[in-house]
C-alpha cells in the first residue's frame, strides 16, 4: 500500500512538471519570442544550410544530459570543463551562435523573460520545419541549469552503439524504442565527421577490417571521402553528408538503411532485431507515419528533467551563469 502511494505520488509529481511547461508561454511576458527565433534561425540557414542539423542535435544533446535546461550552452571556465567540450560535442557543435544573436535580440525585447533552454527548443523546431519537415508546437517555461560537466556527457548515445546499448541510453531518460528509432530520423538531414564512423571502414573487428553490414559501393565511396593519412589515421575535420539529401528533412534515412547505406552503427544496428527492423520498414514507406511520430517524440524529448517555476536561472547570456 505504501508502494502504491510513492508511486502514484512520483507520477503525480512527474505530470505536474510537464504540466508546467505550456504552449505559448511567452504570450505575455514576450510575444515576439518565437518569431524572433525563427527569424535568427532563417537568417542563419540561408548562410549555412548545415545550421539546422546542427540546432536540432544541439537540442538533443542538452535535453540528454541533465535534461533539457541549456547547459549546453555554457562555456567552460577552469577549472571547470563544460558539456560542449565533452567528447560527444567539442568541434562537432554547430549552431549556437544563433542561439546568441536570439538572446541578444530577447533580451532587448524583453529582458530576462526568455530562458536559453527554450530558444534552443524553439530552434530545433524552426530547424525542422525549415528543411521540410512537420510543424509543432512547443511548449515552453523551461528554465536554465547552472551546472555544466563534460564528463557527464558520458549519458549522450554514441554512434558505435549496439541496439541494445542505443535503447538503454534513451530508457534512462524514461524513451521507449519506438520513440529512439523514431528520433534517429533526425539523421535524414546534415553531416558526420569522419571519425565517428572510420572504425567501420578500417579497423572493425580482428576478423574484418571493414564492416560486413556496409554495402561495398557505399563503403568504397566513404573511403574516398575518409582516407587514411600518413599516420594512418583519419583527419578528425574531415565530414561526410549522412545520406543523398542532407538538407530534406523526410524518411530516406530509413531506406538507406535497409540499403545498408548508412554510416553509423547505431543507425545500421536498428534492423538487427524483427521489432525495430518493421518499424524501420514501416517508416522507409510511410513518411507521415514517420513525421508524426518524430513530432510525438521530440515533444517528449523535449521535457526530459526539465526545470520550471523558481528553479534554475534565467540566463541574461546563455554561454555564462548568471552572477
Amino acid at each position: 500500500m505504501a508502494l502504491a502511494i510513492i508511486l502514484a505520488l512520483v507520477l503525480y509529481l512527474s505530470c505536474q512538471i510537464e504540466a508546467q511547461l505550456l504552449v505559448g508561454f511567452y504570450n505575455g511576458s514576450c510575444p515576439m519570442a518565437e518569431s524572433i527565433i525563427r527569424e535568427e534561425v532563417r537568417k542563419a540557414f540561408f548562410k549555412d544550410k548545415g545550421i539546422a542539423p546542427g540546432l536540432l542535435r544541439a537540442h538533443f544533446h542538452d535535453c540528454m544530459v541533465r535534461g533539457c535546461d541549456g547547459s549546453l550552452l555554457i562555456d567552460s571556465v577552469p577549472p571547470n570543463k563544460a558539456e560542449k567540450d565533452g567528447a560527444p560535442n567539442g568541434i562537432t557543435l554547430r549552431g549556437l551562435e544563433v542561439v546568441d544573436c536570439a538572446k541578444d535580440r530577447l533580451e532587448k525585447e524583453c529582458k530576462g523573460a526568455v530562458s536559453c533552454a527554450d530558444i534552443l527548443a524553439y530552434a530545433a523546431r524552426d530547424s525542422v520545419v525549415i528543411t521540410g519537415g512537420r510543424y509543432w508546437d512547443v511548449p515552453a517555461g523551461r528554465r536554465d541549469g547552472r551546472i555544466s560537466r563534460a564528463a557527464e556527457t558520458i549519458d549522450i548515445p554514441a554512434p558505435f552503439q549496439n541496439l541494445d546499448e542505443i535503447t538503454a541510453a534513451f530508457a534512462k531518460k524514461n524513451l521507449s524504442q519506438d520513440e529512439m528509432i523514431a528520433l534517429s530520423g533526425a539523421h535524414t538531414i546534415g553531416r558526420s565527421h569522419c571519425t565517428s564512423f572510420s572504425n567501420r571502414l578500417y579497423n572493425f573487428s580482428p576478423a574484418n577490417s571493414q564492416d560486413p553490414s556496409l554495402d561495398r559501393l557505399f563503403a568504397a565511396q566513404l573511403k574516398q571521402q575518409c582516407p587514411l593519412n600518413p599516420r594512418g589515421n583519419v583527419d578528425p575535420y574531415l565530414v561526410v553528408s549522412m545520406n543523398m539529401s542532407p538538407g530534406h528533412f523526410e524518411n530516406s534515412y530509413y531506406r538507406d538503411i535497409l540499403a545498408h547505406r548508412v554510416v553509423f552503427t547505431s543507425d545500421q544496428t536498428l534492423v538487427t532485431s524483427p521489432e525495430s527492423l518493421s518499424e524501420v520498414e514501416d517508416y522507409a514507406f510511410n513518411e507521415q507515419e514517420w513525421q508524426n511520430d518524430f513530432v510525438d517524440a521530440m515533444i517528449k524529448m523535449s521535457q526530459i528533467e526539465v526545470l520550471t517555476g523558481t528553479a534554475g536561472e534565467i540566463r541574461s547570456n546563455c554561454r555564462v551563469i548568471n552572477p
